[in-house]
């Protein structure tokens, strides 16, 4: 990266930012980005703090800004107090361990977050330096690290990550059952005046994540009224995830400063469609998408119908990972176009897994049932370990492999089902599976059991990615 200083950060324009994110997402070895940006930030005197990111075990993002100078004679030695993270360590050995993934270094836009700053995503480790078990985002990057070095596989993501946009500041904090969310639009599919509320939101969010180095594809309304889908290309797994967690946050940075609230809860309004986040999957293998297979049935290699078939085979006690919250099961409604259905299908948009047309270049799967508020690191490491490393079922009887399966009906049932997994507990760990459990029962037992017709306050205040820290200590 040039080292030359800059001008004021505020005064930089879009295009600069986003030419300064695209040289240093072109850095690809670990050693030579440390020693770049550390180089660049000891000699560019306008930046002032580096907002340090990383994802608790539910997914949701935390962010800690250090003094440039503090964070660069630190490096070897930044701690945070991990007993007030939910989901992390017991308070008698609360210090945990940061270390800072430099690939991810991230110019941000002054209007977002404030000039003089930059993003980097952080690891956690234990006091003594070892990967921590809580921390997703550290084991899918190492198990991405693991196939690479074993198997020669990369793995690739590009997620649809549909959400809305509500009229007010702070909508899920201070929801009423009795009134719900006041839609910004009432248009659909593509349809949206182009001055619209909705329109403006999308477009400021589009140009802000192209600033930051995002590949976007296309942007659009989608099919419920005050519906948004940004989509950004394939990149790999981590990445892939970091992106998610960064797409998210500046949707709800511009949506406030628009007076709004943009909001990724799977089902906040009955009676219209929920909001997914459909995953795209491939795997490359010397470069090549090893998915494809121009004679293979629907253009799907074996490799590629074994990974989605094992990912079938264990979908009831995935399921928890990968749709989370109480809200989360009010999506999977058939009447919505909802994916609940175990089975995959080039066409039915029911199904859990879809076969997207594709070439040689873009073959993939599409997981349409994994919900827009899950972790995604949680979710893409179950998701391949399973894929990649699980065993193929055993042949069923024609009448039992032809019968319709479906996914877990409430957040109760997926919590049996979860538990009661030696899979999930050879999977994930069992401290690391209990630890995520036990908040998935304690949000369940502030709900009812049934989801009933009306959405509820209580899933929608104690959601996980609602900023409710508060709220929860009333309980």
């Amino acid at each position: 990266m040039n080292t030359t200083p800059l001008k004021n950060l505020l005064e930089l324009t879009y295009e600069e930012l986003e030419e300064m994110n695209l040289k240093a997402r072109a850095i690809k070895d670990p050693v030579k980005a440390e020693a770049t940006h550390v180089k660049y930030l000891t000699a560019e005197k306008r930046i002032k703090a580096i907002t340090v990111c990383f994802s608790d075990i539910e997914g949701r993002l935390h962010m800690l800004d250090y003094n440039k100078q503090f964070f660069l004679e630190s490096l070897s030695n930044l701690t945070f107090d991990g007993s007030s993270i939910r989901g992390f360590s017991a308070l008698a050995e609360s210090d945990l361990r940061l270390v800072i993934d430099w690939l991810s270094l991230t110019m941000l836009p002054s209007d977002i977050f404030g000039p003089g700053k930059v993003l980097v995503f952080a690891n956690i480790c234990g006091q003594d330096l070892k990967p921590y078990e809580s921390d997703f985002r550290g084991r899918l990057q190492a198990y991405a690290a693991d196939i690479k070095k074993k198997k020669g596989l990369e793995a690739f993501m590009a997620p649809e990550v549909e959400g809305f946009l509500m009229a007010g500041i702070d909508a899920e904090q201070t929801f009423d059952k009795r009134v719900g969310f006041a839609l910004v639009s009432t248009g659909g599919y593509y349809h949206s005046l182009p001055l619209d509320e909705l329109r403006i939101f999308i477009d400021r969010t589009s140009e802000a994540i192209k600033a930051m180095g995002f590949r976007n594809e296309k942007d659009h309304a989608e099919v419920a009224p005050s519906q948004f889908e940004i989509n950004f290309s394939y990149t790999d797994v981590v990445r892939a995830c970091d992106q998610i967690l960064i797409y998210k946050l500046v949707c709800r940075q511009v949506a406030e400063s628009m007076g709004m609230t943009a909001t990724f809860l799977p089902k906040p309004q009955q009676n219209i469609n929920g909001c997914g986040m459909h995953t795209n999957v491939s795997l490359s293998k010397d470069g090549k998408n090893i998915f494809y297979d121009k004679k293979g049935d629907a253009g799907l290699s074996k490799v590629g119908w074994d990974f989605l078939t094992k990912i079938l085979n264990r979908a009831p006690e995935l399921c928890l990972t990968i749709n989370s919250s109480v809200n989360a099961y009010r999506r999977l409604d058939p009447n919505f176009e909802a994916p609940n259905q175990i089975k995959v299908s080039a066409s039915d948009r029911g199904s859990m897994i879809r076969i997207p047309l594709a070439n040689e270049k873009s073959s993939r799967i599409e997981i349409r049932s994994v919900a827009p508020d899950s972790n995604p690191y949680l979710a893409l490491y179950a998701l391949l370990r399973t894929g990649i490393d699980d065993e193929l079922p055993k042949e069923e009887k024609a009448d039992k492999r032809s019968r319709v399966r479906f996914l877990p009906g409430t957040i109760g049932d997926a919590i049996r089902l979860f538990k009661a997994s030696d899979y999930m507990t050879e999977l994930l760990g069992e401290s690391a599976k209990n630890k995520y459990v036990d908040w998935k029962i304690e949000v369940s037992h502030r709900n009812p059991r049934e989801l009933g017709a009306a959405v509820k306050d209580a899933e929608i205040i104690y959601h996980h990615e609602v900023t409710n820290q508060y709220l929860w200590n009333q309980f």
